[in-house]
């Protein structure tokens, strides 16, 4: 625009200097990358813009988180990295909204023009879990596979896949339109109303906002530590900092993971994973080895109801935890209220004094359901039949799958020691 108000602002319009300090902001470009073009700042901003410019809100945000993935999963998770599709054209994203009948939004296309998500293999790049024999790994999915799982069906209508578990067929979904209680461009996990005759019923438990939020959120945690990498797969624990207790040279810590596919939210069941670390100071002295015998934990649901459990072991074992040594181990539990928390200790004996026993403490952690939206087509329906007692919490996994036949519920895919 100034360089057609006067011959002076177009020399200065044209200055390059100015150009390079647009070309580093909005494409992330480089002093090496503009070298290889061999052009101006000016001619390398205008032909980026004529490509990407309808994504110039989004375009260094998302890759530069998408660079970040790549960097810090380059080292730790080769095969993951090795798995990513290269970049769509516009061309191929238009064609995608022309199959589907909706628009997409411009972030998630944006996304798509870095890389055009994942190949389906194991494991997936957006997370794992693994629990028992239960387990999930999430693919982030290419825009073809994305358009051909799109939904018309009642419950979930306009929505598209942008994640697929191959293990357990589950998928995180964006709304493309504002129907079925669902706002635009939401993401969510379905969660089928399980006591509803309507097999349109269908929860959400809200996982994000936005692509550009969703994505972004997801690979910060990822990179800056927040999410463990484990046997080359990013496990999606949530550890809180504060969450540490430390009795004597022995430290405990606790990470916790919401596990949307062995949940509901009717009848209320909150499946909940943690994996808990114990470990001894490496500067400890040698006779402060020990061995772990029991455990001991008081569980408490968001209604204050208190159970208090008390065992053997861990998970079947008796961990021997020695100076510098780790021990690691996961277990789960499941609430009738959307948060609750739990907290313990472990009985130790020493190895060098075996009648000298103590008490490690367990800190407590909490566990939050995520928010959760319910089925406008449950709120149409009479269910005064399938009435079942929320201030139950389920403390028994015996128990519990009783109670889902009486109620001809189909059991979750995961059994799993729980309380361990």
């Amino acid at each position: 625009s100034c360089c057609c108000l006067s011959r002076r602002l177009n020399q200065i319009s044209s200055h390059d200097p100015l150009w390079k300090r647009h070309c580093k902001k909005y494409w992330l470009i480089s002093e090496e990358e503009k070298s290889q073009r061999n052009q101006t700042w000016k001619a390398v901003f205008i032909s980026t813009y004529c490509d990407l410019g309808r994504y110039i809100r989004y375009y260094a945000t998302l890759k530069k988180a998408w660079d970040d993935l790549e960097k810090y999963l380059g080292q730790r998770c080769p095969r993951m990295i090795g798995s990513l599709k290269e970049s769509v054209r516009e061309e191929d994203l238009d064609a995608v909204e022309a199959q589907i009948g909706c628009k997409l939004p411009d972030d998630y296309r944006c996304s798509f023009r870095i890389h055009n998500g994942q190949k389906l293999v194991v494991p997936g790049l957006m997370g794992s879990m693994a629990l028992s024999n239960h387990y999930r790994s999430e693919d982030l999915l290419d825009i073809d596979t994305a358009a051909g799982g799109f939904q018309q069906r009642l419950g979930l209508k306009q929505c598209l896949p942008l994640t697929f578990c191959i293990h357990t067929g589950l998928s995180q979904y964006m709304a493309l339109e504002s129907v079925e209680g669902r706002n635009k461009y939401e993401i969510f996990y379905q969660c089928p109303d399980q006591m509803a005759r309507n097999p349109s019923a269908i929860d959400m438990f809200i996982t994000g906002t936005s692509y550009l939020e969703w994505f972004t959120s997801y690979v910060n945690k990822v990179v800056t530590g927040g999410y463990p990498i484990i046997r080359d797969q990013i496990f999606r624990y949530v550890h809180d900092k504060e969450c540490v207790a430390t009795t004597g040279d022995i430290t405990v810590s606790v990470s916790t993971s919401f596990l949307p596919e062995l949940s509901s939210v009717h009848p209320p069941h909150y499946f909940f994973t943690y994996r808990i670390r114990i470990e001894m100071s490496k500067d400890a002295l040698p006779e402060k080895a020990c061995q772990l015998d029991s455990r001991y934990w008081r569980i408490t649901n968001a209604k204050g109801d208190v159970e208090e459990v008390q065992g053997p072991g861990v998970v079947g074992e008796f961990p021997i935890i020695s100076p510098g040594r780790v021990y690691e181990y996961t277990s789960c539990t499941t609430f009738s209220t959307t948060s609750g928390y739990m907290e313990g200790y472990y009985t130790f004996h020493c190895l060098y004094y075996k009648d000298k026993f103590f008490n490690v403490t367990i800190p407590r952690f909490h566990m939050v359901c995520p928010t959760f939206k319910v089925s406008t087509a449950r709120m149409e329906t009479n269910h005064n039949e399938y009435a079942v007692d929320e201030d139950e919490d389920s403390t028994d996994t015996d128990e519990y799958e009783d109670r889902r036949r009486v109620l001809d519920i189909p059991a979750p895919s995961g059994r799993c020691p729980r309380h361990t």
